[in-house]
């Protein structure tokens, strides 16, 4: 059976951004995508909204709190063993939270969009990319054009 018949898993994820950057965290070798940087999230647990577990997860895997923006189109992607939905939003550091910390992560990072091209991360999360990127670019034309 192929996994493109499973049903998807719903999976939340962040695009946290602070003064023109974006974090993103490098999942840990031997796991599963490890080494592939990614945006930091995680599944949506029976009972709980997207935003409620993209907080949460947040809490958990990086010990900072954020408060969630506007969300993005959410992606399904089929994996060779696991289809996921992956609902992304952006999001910020909440005032007074503690810089994100790689409690479950080998490393993490603070990057420039155009940094995203260098990035080797898991194929699920390309479309939020360009989505994200077209985002922040019709958000500069927009401002630009008010002047």
């Amino acid at each position: 059976m192929g996994s493109s018949l499973r049903s998807p898993i719903s999976v939340v994820c962040a695009l946290i951004e602070r003064e023109g950057r974006v974090f993103v965290a490098q999942r840990p070798a031997g796991k599963h995508l490890g080494g592939k940087w990614e945006f930091p999230g995680g599944k949506i647990e029976p009972g709980e909204t997207p935003e409620q577990a993209l907080i949460r997860e947040c809490r958990e895997e990086l010990r900072c709190e954020i408060v969630v923006g506007r969300a993005l189109t959410p992606v399904t992607h089929d994996y060779e063993t696991v289809s996921i939905r992956l609902i992304p939003f952006v999001a910020r550091l909440a005032a007074g939270s503690g810089e994100p910390v790689a409690h479950e992560h080998a490393a993490t990072r603070w990057i420039q969009p155009e940094e995203f091209a260098s990035l080797d991360m898991p194929a699920a999360d390309e479309p939020i990319i360009r989505a994200y990127l077209e985002d922040i670019l019709s958000a500069k034309d927009g401002r630009q054009n008010a002047m």
